[in-house]
């Protein structure tokens, strides 16, 4: 296929941005534009208009169109996949679709494009990938901030320990000092005495078993002190060195946000993430009415290293329960499918519903309400019932809900720096209790540096565990990134990188509206609780 140009245009055909790919004038490419509004066909639901010379190939976008100008030969499905990326793109770098934002990030838009199309044809990568090389980070240059740091840690721990040395011996020169005068005071006080002439002498008292101890003797112990705190008290059985530092290393304290060079143990009673039995237990807590809806979602995914999706499979269920006899009959009316769940096909998408459920769709398409068979019966009362299940299977990148870029460099010094990031991906979830698992290499022991949230060492799995409390579109927390360096040159080490979280909301967009009395048509009160949980999310 042969791309011309990608344009973001208003309804009347006025260019907003737009991107030649091939030499085409910009008067050209400015009356391509102009005559495109009139050429699309009222009360049409095709994406694509053919001309003699060239075929459009658009996409609303709220007042906006995205399009791409192609050559007639192209291939059409090519065609309608690069449109698609190219709306993800601007989806992700502009937060409304407006003219005024489309100008603001033009560059990042333009720059983005280049990625996506090259002279004329399409690239072989994904919107994370994209998303990747716009950021446009250089690794040598954290690699020389975290050395930096390091060296910086150094010098002030070498600091403090020849502070500690000189006041050491401050307090050493003192404790002689005062011990020798001592002595010299006494000695003469005896020999005025016995000189034969009376003069007055203090009052001489008996002094205590520490008063009379000799200079060299007090010395000595004080010399001797910093060698009996350095061995420290050790009390009960003596535990394996790995063990223990896995216990402790999560309680290391890093003085000035420095990084330090070794995890040392420090503490006993290490606060472990706890990640809760039932997931969904560190979910915010829903009141519940008579009429209560939850809908639970359990997700698999595997993504792979060098980026991409290797597979994706969602299984949800839809419950009602009723706890009143006066609202045993109800109708539920559900919000419908997003855009993205739409269309995916009777393969990737399926529903199952109740068999005393009424069904005027057909085939796997989602109902516009839930409802009985047989109008006069009732809902059960006092016990939840399942209504309706769905599962996805899908490899479309665009139901990722949190994407992880896990990065081990080796440094070439018999250590591998490691990069490691995550952002929200699906802006309708709202994470509770993100826990990301990375493997080390055995014997191997962290040394982090820069990182959101908290982490902390799993002596079972030999995993450094990286825990985020509350991760939202919202909030600072949508993203996230942590540094660590640690012993071992092999980068295969480190996965696979296990995620476990939930959430509130639907991956595919399955809410109830509305809940209205069958039979006087008003409106009930309910509760409805959404959540995902997952029950396997790993990098491989």
């Amino acid at each position: 296929m042969v791309v011309l140009a990608a344009s973001i245009c208003t309804k009347g055909g006025k260019a907003v941005i737009s991107r030649q790919f091939l030499e085409i004038t910009r008067a050209r490419v400015e009356g391509l534009l102009t005559s495109f509004p009139k050429l699309i066909p009222a009360n049409t639901q095709h994406t694509s208009i053919e001309t003699e010379d060239v075929r459009y190939v658009y996409q609303p976008l709220e007042d906006l169109y995205i399009l791409l100008i192609t050559n007639k030969g192209s291939n059409i499905l090519q065609d309608i996949d690069t449109l698609h990326l190219f709306a993800r793109v601007v989806s992700d770098l502009c937060r409304t679709a407006d003219e005024k934002e489309i100008l603001k990030h033009a560059f990042e838009l333009l720059s983005a494009f280049d990625e996506i199309v090259s002279l004329g044809y399409r690239e072989n990568v994904n919107l994370m990938q994209v998303r990747s090389i716009l950021e446009m980070e250089s690794h040598e240059e954290r690699i020389q901030e975290i050395i930096s740091r390091n060296k910086e840690a150094e010098a002030k721990e070498e600091l403090k320990r020849r502070a500690k040395q000189l006041e050491m011996q401050r307090q050493q020169q003192a404790s002689a000092r005062r011990a020798a005068g001592g002595s010299s005071y006494l000695g003469g006080g005896i020999g005025n005495n016995s000189s034969g002439s009376y003069q007055s002498i203090p009052r001489f008292e008996t002094p205590s078993p520490q008063q009379t101890r000799s200079a060299s003797p007090a010395v000595s112990s004080s010399t001797r002190a910093p060698a009996f705190k350095g061995s420290g008290m050790k009390l009960g059985k003596k535990a394996k060195q790995a063990d223990l530092l896995d216990a402790m290393a999560g309680e290391v304290a890093t003085p000035n946000d420095s990084m330090p060079t070794t995890p040392v143990p420090v503490a006993s009673n290490v606060d472990l993430p706890v990640v809760a039995a039932d997931p969904k237990a560190s979910l915010p807590t829903v009141t519940q009415e008579s009429i209560h809806i939850t809908t639970t979602e359990r997700l698999s995914l595997a993504l792979l290293q060098q980026g991409g999706l290797k597979s994706l499979e969602l299984k949800g269920d839809l419950s009602l329960l009723i706890s009143s006899a006066a609202n045993a009959r109800v109708r539920l009316a559900l919000a419908p499918l997003p855009s993205v769940a739409a269309e995916l096909d009777s393969k990737e998408l399926q529903f199952k519903y109740h068999p005393n459920l009424a069904r005027t769709g057909g085939g796997q398409s989602l109902e516009k309400e839930i409802k009985l068979k047989d109008p006069s019966r009732n809902w059960p009362v006092g016990q939840p019932l399942g209504v309706l299940r769905w599962r996805v299977a899908t490899k479309d990148e665009s139901f990722v809900p949190l994407s992880i870029n896990c990065w081990p460099s080796p440094s070439g010094d018999g250590t591998c720096d490691v990069n490691i990031e995550y952002e929200l991906e699906n802006e309708q979830l709202e994470l509770h209790n993100l826990v990301i698992s990375i493997p080390l290499p055995d014997g191997a022991y962290p040394s982090v540096g820069s990182h959101t949230g908290s982490w902390s060492m799993d002596p079972d799995t030999h995993a450094l565990v990286w825990s985020i409390p509350h991760v939202s579109a919202s909030s600072d927390s949508r993203s996230g990134t942590m540094e660590f360096s640690v012993s071992g040159e092999d980068p295969a080490a480190f996965f696979p990188v296990q995620v476990n979280f939930a959430a509130v909301g639907s991956m595919i967009g399955i809410q109830v509206t509305n809940v209205v009395q069958s039979d006087t048509n008003e409106d009930a009160a309910f509760s409805q609780e959404v959540s995902v949980t997952t029950d396997d999310y790993q990098i491989v």
